[in-house]
């Protein structure tokens, strides 16, 4: 237990530069702008996998042996529980009178009638009972340590989980605009990463249309502008071409064919029209805007790399409540009551494809330059729905109209079944742990040196925390007769020393902390 709680310290300190430095499946654009600016720690820090903390070999290593220990801790254990559960309770100490808890006194039954019904009282109460000759033994409370051995069993399960997860489990990011669809599929994701035994081919096949994304904010003095209605009314067709319709809420996830399709974000993407100089329709459709504030100012670039004569690009924000003051061009309500957009133009000779991948939401500028008027003016501009701004080169840019863009995670965890299960049964072992009371009763019944019957009954709690024990020996020694004990001590008793020097092997040490002692 030393050693996995050592282990256990060491996985969090290693966990750390996962919280300090950006992760590369979460923020790879995040990644490469850390390590353009720290260029003199970029290379080591990529060699010790420090982008990549959680699936790194050495972070990999400290959770197998977390996993290893625990399992050495837990096996032994359970051995030592199982024989526990096969042994009978332990026998009468000989001095019963230094228990922390006793009673005695005389009885009018006979021996067998008091021990009968001793035995029968403890039965009633669910203890295991051992009855020898003259006395009875029994004990309750087996539970509290299976509880302890569920609660650390489940941390097991719960790394079992976690590494299903990891090496078979995906996790992506696609954003889908208002009237379009997505697929399951590697090529229609944004962001995507996968555990090492992931396939391709494991991906679901399914489709998911976004018919309508609706979003309600707050429109009084208090809290205005606050988030009240997230929703995305969606149709899904499976692998067999049955479609149905489905609402994806935030917490609310679509599941399809056991994969989770979360609602993680939205915003706004405006629908333009490209003209070039030549008449023809270079570009047309919605551009993503990524919101930059609560407002949901919004900004984004409109790419029309197949204009002519030259290749033609817009940089701007898109305001969905828009106001010029002396702040500038700003939101100040994320709803769309009065969208606008602020572009500049840039211009530069067509470009040669390459097919490498570029980001959609930033404007490469290289070979670029800014548009001006004849009179040199930097060309920029406010356009509101449905109107056209004609360029200086020739061009024409419509704002036809907006819709909405949903932000959807699609995750596949086949071992989160068995994490929850694990959380459940941790708080069942702890709840067993913390309530039940292992405790061990004793009644003796033999005559004095008067010839009459006396009954001797004690008890001892295995917890130091167990309350009850004296009323439950109090209740014992009444049940074989005694009505009214005349000798009973529940708060103090000697100490082990004491009861070691006294008692032959049978005896019961008064101390709890003593409490295994108790079988030798």
């Amino acid at each position: 237990m030393r050693t996995a709680l050592l282990l256990l310290f060491t996985l969090a300190v290693v966990a750390i530069p996962g919280s300090l430095l950006p992760q590369r499946p979460v923020a790879p654009i995040r990644v490469s702008d850390w390590k353009a600016a720290n260029p003199a720690v970029a290379d080591l820090y990529e060699r010790l996998g420090l982008f990549d903390v959680y699936h790194s070999p050495w972070f990999a290593a400290v959770y197998l042996l977390l996993m290893i220990s625990l399992i050495g801790c837990i096996v032994p254990r359970i051995g030592v529980y199982v024989r526990a559960l096969s042994t009978p309770p332990p026998r009468t100490p000989r001095h019963l009178h230094r228990l922390p808890a006793q009673a005695s006194g005389t009885t009018a039954l006979s021996a067998d009638e008091a021990l009968d019904a001793g035995e029968a009282l403890l039965r009633s109460k669910r203890f295991r009972v051992r009855r020898d000759g003259e006395s009875v033994a029994a004990e309750r409370g087996y539970l509290r340590e299976f509880g302890n051995i569920l609660f650390h069993l489940s941390f097991v399960i719960m790394l079992v989980g976690l590494g299903w997860n990891s090496l078979w489990g995906y996790k992506g990011e696609v954003i889908t605009v208002e009237g379009q669809a997505f697929s399951n599929n590697l090529t229609q994701y944004d962001d995507f990463t996968a555990g090492a035994a992931f396939k391709p081919a494991d991906l679901a096949p399914f489709t998911v249309w976004i018919d309508r994304f609706t979003a309600k904010f707050e429109t009084g003095e208090v809290q205005r502008g606050a988030a009240r209605v997230f929703s995305a009314d969606v149709r899904v067709a499976h692998a067999d071409g049955s479609p149905e319709t489905a609402t994806i809420e935030v917490n609310e996830p679509l599941v399809v064919d056991g994969t989770q399709i979360h609602l993680v974000g939205h915003g706004y993407a405006p629908v333009v029209t490209v003209t070039d100089p030549t008449g023809q329709v270079a570009f047309s459709g919605p551009v993503v805007f990524l919101p930059q504030d609560g407002n949901f100012t919004s900004m984004g670039v409109v790419k029309v790399p197949d204009a002519r004569p030259q290749y033609l690009g817009f940089e701007g924000f898109f305001l969905p409540t828009a106001v010029v003051d002396d702040q500038g061009p700003r939101s100040v309500f994320p709803d769309a009551l009065q969208p606008e957009m602020f572009l500049t133009v840039w211009a530069g000779e067509p470009r040669t494809e390459t097919g490498l991948p570029e980001s959609v939401y930033s404007l490469n500028k290289t070979g670029l330059t800014q548009m001006r008027t004849p009179d040199g003016t930097l060309v920029t501009f406010k356009i509101a729905p449905g109107q056209i701004v004609d360029l200086p080169d020739g061009s024409k840019l419509s704002f036809d109209d907006w819709r909405r863009w949903t932000k959807l995670q699609v995750s596949y965890e086949p071992g989160l079944w068995l994490v929850i299960a694990s959380v459940l049964l941790a708080v069942a072992g702890v709840s067993a742990s913390l309530y039940i009371r292992p405790r061990r009763l004793w009644l003796r019944v033999r005559p004095d040196a008067d010839g009459a019957l006396r009954v001797e009954a004690g008890g001892l709690d295995r917890a130091e925390s167990a309350t009850g024990l004296a009323d439950d020996v109090d209740e014992l020694a009444a049940a074989a007769g005694v009505p009214h004990p005349d000798a009973r001590d529940g708060v103090e008793g000697p100490g082990v020393a004491e009861v070691a020097a006294t008692d032959d092997d049978d005896s019961t040490p008064a101390s709890p902390a003593a409490a295994q002692e108790v079988a030798r």
